[in-house]
């Protein structure tokens, strides 16, 4: 298989006051197509810092980083943007659903900025839910909904463009732990049986233990990552 994401002497700093604070350090990563990465390390390693670089959140200070074919680290702030609404879905600990509006539309939002027409975007929105289990809870809004239902739907809406890859952030820390097993078990059926690219930071061992290969952070270094047994 090719690789999707590619990380060349990735350095990232921030800046600190007066100080420069370097998070990542001469970084490199290869991720192939089709791979679902835990990407794990101590709190302040640098692991949110990578997946937002890989994601297109945010630049390095130095070095290269290709995505699906693509040097992102040249893009502008425009380009990024629209580069991230076709190549990636978003999924987080925390929903970040709109409250006032339904599952549905909730689901329908990142379509709003593509030419689909209403017609076609209720069919996409239908098939989305239905991929998640929530055709049933369509015209409910978050407050109606249970934690793993409001995260359903934030998996939804990260499908709904068809992505290159998923990028979650702890999707499952707010959840409880058989919760969080079903929301998992969802993201390794996207993965094995659509085959979408997954890379997910996550602090909890049960939750990497669903991915195919574990990617270690430590003080803004990548330690040997490990593929798991089949």
């Amino acid at each position: 298989m090719s690789a999707i994401v590619t990380l060349k002497s990735v350095v990232k700093r921030y800046k600190r006051g007066k100080e420069q604070v370097e998070v990542l350090h001469a970084l490199d990563l290869e991720i192939e197509q089709g791979d679902f990465v835990a990407i794990m390390g101590p709190s302040g390693s640098g692991k949110t810092t990578l997946l937002n670089l890989i994601g297109g959140l945010d630049q390095p200070t130095e070095g290269e980083v290709s995505v699906a074919g693509e040097r992102i680290d040249r893009l502008t702030g425009g380009q990024l943007a629209k580069w991230r609404a076709r190549h990636v879905g978003f999924i987080f600990q925390f929903y970040n659903l709109m409250p006032t509006m339904s599952a549905e539309r909730n689901v329908e939002l990142p379509l709003l900025l593509t030419s689909l027409s209403r017609a076609e975007r209720k069919r996409n929105v239908a098939t989305a839910l239905d991929i998640v289990g929530l055709s049933d809870r369509a015209k409910h809004k978050p407050s109606e909904l249970s934690g793993g239902q409001q995260q359903r739907v934030a998996i939804a809406r990260a499908l709904i463009a068809d992505p290159t890859l998923l990028v979650c952030d702890e999707p499952t820390g707010d959840l409880d732990r058989q919760t969080a097993d079903e929301i998992l078990h969802l993201l390794q059926l996207l993965n094995r049986e659509q085959g979408k690219t997954i890379i997910m930071v996550t602090h909890d061992p049960k939750a990497a233990e669903f991915a195919s290969r574990h990617l270690h952070v430590d003080k803004g270094q990548l330690a040997d990552g490990s593929r798991a047994a089949a």
